[in-house]
């Protein structure tokens, strides 16, 4: 090998345009003849850079190239290309393959649950799959540092002053890596980073001694790891090779450079100085040093792209990220030192307002036939937003860093599956599953949906018993309120339960792994015909399920049914899915990796908050820092250096925007360190984008001024008007007319909650239920009532929680009730219907009502009984006309609605199951004719005074014209079911009744 004194090193800065100025230099030098770039060879940190280079190469060719070969050696998981891309055969021969990642991460996963079982302890399946996954990152950069096995053991934590948890975790991880380095050794493999320092080193000494012909070009290659370093040690001093390194500080004084670290043990004291580890320009530093090369050795190179900005950015660049001590000379520097012209920022209120202004950015930029847009995030839920936004003007933009498979809608069918499948059939989670868009998307769609909103329909209110069981004996029920429904779904609901057959005893302890995932399998692709596989998502999730069959031996120790979810979520989100190319060809949306050595005319980076740009710091949960330190890893914080230097380098383009949101999902949110020296330096020359506050402003703007929402008073027609009325509608009519309008005249039904706790409507209908069975079918026999109560509690569809909960209060209730009415009876007082239904005509109105229980008394006259799972009414609403339910089912009576009841009503009683106030005991009796002489009605002016609030009420809005004003009197109208229907919270407070709307 020719002797090379000097090394062949290049620096193209941020402001140069990286690929456009290396493709166009390569040419330059070596597309003299026709395959004379065709001989080279480049080799790229990764797959979108050396795409990047294709494109430049495409751009600046005028009749056609042969492009040289490509080679990427970035992530751990491409060293199978090495091999090939240097043409050299015997590379793999001495090398010990690499383990499979997948092998690694389950096996680590079982190792450390065996772990915790030998310590009498236990975790979680997929806890132990993160910190195996944990795990995995320390010893790749363990391996990638060349720190051995041996080298980590002669630390000794008794030295470095560590806590007991750090102790014991270095311990831990001590006794994992052992075993790990013998199962490895019984594989016969090496961890994947081992092997590909072993194959730089091959290669670095096959070329030493015998270096290729053809040109060989290291470009953009920024890792700092020792093997690497030698690699492009062993390129640059090679007759025809060159290392091309990206955005290195060439502006930066000496005296600033040595500061940056790392520095050697002081020889009197062994103190070592503390790098500057989130500098930008660190792991460039690092880098010279390892390869053992002076920054004055490096070049600039000779050409310089077209999309670049201005070269004075890159020093402004460089004054801004100085380390701390020395930004005090940011007071002394000229303009041309910190101007960043062409530079704007924009500041948004919320993250979904930074994701439209970003769109409209881009949007307007895309309006120049030339003008290429890059935005740049780490933050994937922003990127979402704004490739959602852009679809407004049928703009495609897909986010090239690809979104972790559990959020995809494969991912999240198969998690739906598990969370269903594996914990009983939850309601929600059940329904979820069955409305999912994957399922059933053939022609029978819209008939499946149809059958699974009535089953939704039939689920609401409190859960059922766990499992399909529990369904199907809510579907048995002898419930005469979903009869219907149930009778409508009874059929289908017979070829969901054949679906599911197989998963009866899927989950009983102890799972069978293998059995288990070719269940799943086979229900995903029952569910979805098939269609769960398509796409780049549902290729990845088959392919992860053919990993772990494959690997069912691997499989968790210990996992129970409801962990499933969890553990196949912790496995998913590692899993990012990149998308098909094809969306606009002059708009990109980057992760930080990915943007990397990209260039375009308009680059805007987004996400400029502390833990989005830089992300937050994720502690080491098995080494200590001060290990880490003494181990001489990375610290943690080095990440925050690779962000900076990833924000220079996004930034060399001509048009840069920078932008943040005050609040991000979480609350308030602090601007970036990164923007906040920027703005530091430049003070008010960073300008503020002059316009993109505006365009939201005037994007979603109505063309007229927006008039403030009145109160809701809708005017029905005497037709709607004429109807029929129950006697519990009539308190709603007279608080809350708009309610009842929506819900008798309009036919809206407001629905419970799915998974809702018992309310006490649905308390009541099921003591209703238990009195009127105990009325007809035991003639009120004292001691049946507790019967049919405990009958009614060992319903198989009654939910367990629901049965211990509120068993005791329902119970002691119910005697009472059973107690209270035996002494009436001993006291002449009998039972003469229960639950009856009756009807009349009062004031041109048909007047409808269930009396819950009619008695007749000692002297011949009637009581009316109103049971109340809760609090009865209050004297003063009966007075007011708010609460007319007893003196109107007595007026019913007195006019003979009832079948065979006759008599005048001369008792109105509310019997509460609720306790009374100071009372220890459930139950009592509670009626508006007694009480406080100013705060009772007389029994004989009961029924009148409840006819002539209604009478009242039937003129004005049964047969009169009076708008139906929503909330007309609030302290009576106590639901809030048509509050959103009628949006309160636009004007309550706000208008005035007299100022409403008539609809």
């Amino acid at each position: 090998m020719p002797d090379r004194r000097r090394p062949s090193m290049y620096n193209i800065a941020a402001h140069g345009g990286f690929a456009d100025a290396l493709a166009q230099g390569l040419i330059d030098r070596f597309a003299r003849d026709a395959f004379g770039l065709a001989r080279g060879l480049v080799i790229l940190p990764n797959n979108r850079a050396q795409r990047a280079l294709q494109e430049a190469f495409v751009r600046l060719s005028e009749d056609g190239l042969l492009l040289p070969q490509m080679a990427v050696i970035g992530d751990l998981d491409l060293d199978e290309s090495i091999g090939v891309a240097f043409d050299s055969g015997e590379l793999a021969l001495d090398i010990p393959p690499a383990v499979d990642s997948m092998d690694r991460l389950l096996t680590l996963a079982q190792m450390i649950q065996k772990e915790y079982g030998l310590r009498d302890d236990a975790i979680l399946a997929k806890d132990a799959l993160r910190l195996a996954r944990e795990f995995a990152r320390t010893l790749d950069q363990l391996n990638i540092e060349e720190i051995s096995l041996a080298d980590l053991m002669k630390t000794e934590p008794d030295s470095l002053d560590l806590s007991s948890h750090w102790q014991d975790s270095y311990r831990f991880f001590l006794i994992i890596a052992e075993k790990w380095q013998q199962q490895l050794q019984k594989w016969q493999r090496v961890d994947q980073a081992v092997r590909r320092n072993a194959l730089f080193d091959h290669i670095a000494r096959s070329w030493k001694i015998s270096p290729p012909e053809h040109f060989v070009v290291a470009a953009g290659v920024t890792t700092s790891a020792p093997a690497i370093a030698r690699f492009l040690q062993t390129i640059s001093f090679m007759p025809s090779g060159m290392v091309v390194l990206p955005d290195l500080d060439l502006i930066m004084p000496d005296e600033e450079w040595d500061l940056l670290g790392p520095f050697q043990p002081d020889p009197e004291s062994g103190h070592i100085g503390r790098a500057q580890e989130t500098h930008p320009q660190y792991h460039m530093k690092l880098l010279l040093d390892r390869m053992s090369i002076a920054r004055g050795e490096v070049m600039r190179w000779p050409r310089t792209g077209d999309s670049g900005a201005a070269a004075r950015r890159s020093r402004a660049l460089s004054n801004a990220f100085a380390i701390p001590k020395l930004t005090v000379r940011w007071q002394t520097l000229e303009s041309q030192e910190r101007s960043l012209a062409g530079v704007q920022t924009v500041e948004a209120g919320n993250s979904a307002e930074e994701a439209q202004i970003i769109a409209l950015l881009a949007r307007e930029a895309l309006e120049d036939p030339d003008q290429r847009v890059a935005i740049v995030t780490p933050d994937r839920s922003l990127a979402t937003r704004i490739s959602a936004h852009l679809k407004r003007w049928e703009v495609q933009v897909d986010d090239t860093a690809g979104q972790p498979l559990a959020k995809l809608p494969e991912g999240v069918f198969f998690l739906n599956l598990l969370a269903a499948v594996a914990d009983g059939f939850p309601p929600a989670e059940f329904l979820a599953l069955l409305k999912h868009p994957l399922v059933q998307r053939g022609e029978g769609r819209l008939a499946w949906l149809d059958n699974v909103r009535k089953l939704d329909l039939l689920l609401r209110g409190p859960r059922p018993a766990p499992g399909l069981a529990g369904i199907e004996a809510l579907l048995r029920a002898d419930n005469h309120r979903t009869k219907k429904l149930r009778e409508a779904i009874t059929p289908w609901w017979q070829s969901v339960r054949t679906m599911f057959a197989g998963t009866d005893n899927l989950f009983a302890p102890p799972l069978d792994w293998p059995r288990l995932l070719d269940q799943l399998r086979q229900l995903a692709q029952t569910l979805t015909d098939g269609a769960i596989w398509a796409g780049p998502g549902g290729r990845e999730l088959a392919e992860l399920l053919t990993k772990l069959e494959i690997r069912a031996d691997m499989g968790p120790l210990r996992i129970a049914g409801n962990e499933l979810a969890g553990y196949f979520e912790t496995l998913m989100s590692e899993i990012s899915v990149r998308p098909p190319y094809g969306g606009h060809p002059r708009i990109a949306l980057y992760g930080l990796l990915e943007a990397r050595l990209q260039q375009s005319e308009l680059v805007i980076c987004c996400g400029l908050n502390e833990g989005s740009w830089p992300q937050a710091i994720t502690p080491d949960p098995w080494l200590a820092p001060m290990i880490r330190k003494s181990l001489g890893l990375p610290a943690q914080e080095r990440q925050i250096g690779l962000s900076a230097h990833d924000l220079v380098g996004a930034m060399g383009a001509k048009r840069v925007i920078l932008s943040r949101a005050r609040r991000d999902d979480s609350g308030p949110a602090i601007a970036s360190r990164f923007l906040l020296r920027l703005k530091g330096m430049c003070g008010d020359n960073l300008k503020d984008h002059p316009q993109a506050r505006a365009w939201l402003s005037a994007l979603d703007q109505p063309e007229t001024e927006p008039v403030p929402y009145a109160r809701p008073a809708p005017m029905p027609s005497a037709e709607q008007r004429h109807i029929p009325i129950s006697v519990t509608q009539v308190d709603r009519l007279v608080a809350d007319p708009y309610a009842f309008y929506a819900n008798k005249i309009m036919g809206f039904a407001s629905l419970d909650r799915i998974d809702e706790d018992p309310s006490a409507a649905w308390r009541g209908t099921i003591i209703h239920d238990i009195l009127d069975q105990w009325a007809k079918q035991d003639d009120y026999a004292p001691a049946a009532l507790r019967e049919r109560a405990q009958a009614f509690l060992q319903d198989p569809g009654l939910h367990p929680l629901m049965r211990s909960l509120w068993a005791p209060r329902l119970l002691e209730g119910l005697d009472w009730i059973a107690q209270t009415l035996a002494e009436n009876r001993k006291a002449g007082r009998e039972p003469l219907e229960a639950e009856i239904y009756g009807k009349t005509e009062i004031a041109g109105v048909e007047l409808s009502g269930i009396a819950d229980r009619i008695d007749r008394m000692p002297d011949g006259g009637l009581a009316v009984v109103d049971y109340k799972t809760g609090g009865a009414p209050s004297n003063r609403a009966v007075i007011e006309g708010y609460n007319l339910q007893l003196g109107l089912l007595a007026a019913i009576a007195e006019l003979g609605g009832f079948k065979d009841i006759a008599g005048e009503a001369v008792a109105f009683e509310y019997w509460s199951l609720a306790k009374k106030s100071g009372a220890d005991s459930f139950g009592h009796v509670r009626s508006p004719t007694k009480g406080r002489a100013d705060n009772i009605i007389a029994a004989d002016a009961m029924v009148d005074h409840a006819v002539a609030r209604f009478n009242d009420a039937a003129d004005l809005y049964l047969k009169g014209s009076e708008p139906m004003t929503a909330k007309l009197h609030p302290e009576y109208a106590r639901y809030a079911d048509y509050d959103q229907l009628m949006r309160l919270e636009e004007w309550y407070g706000r208008s005035p009744a007299e100022a409403a709307d008539h609809e």
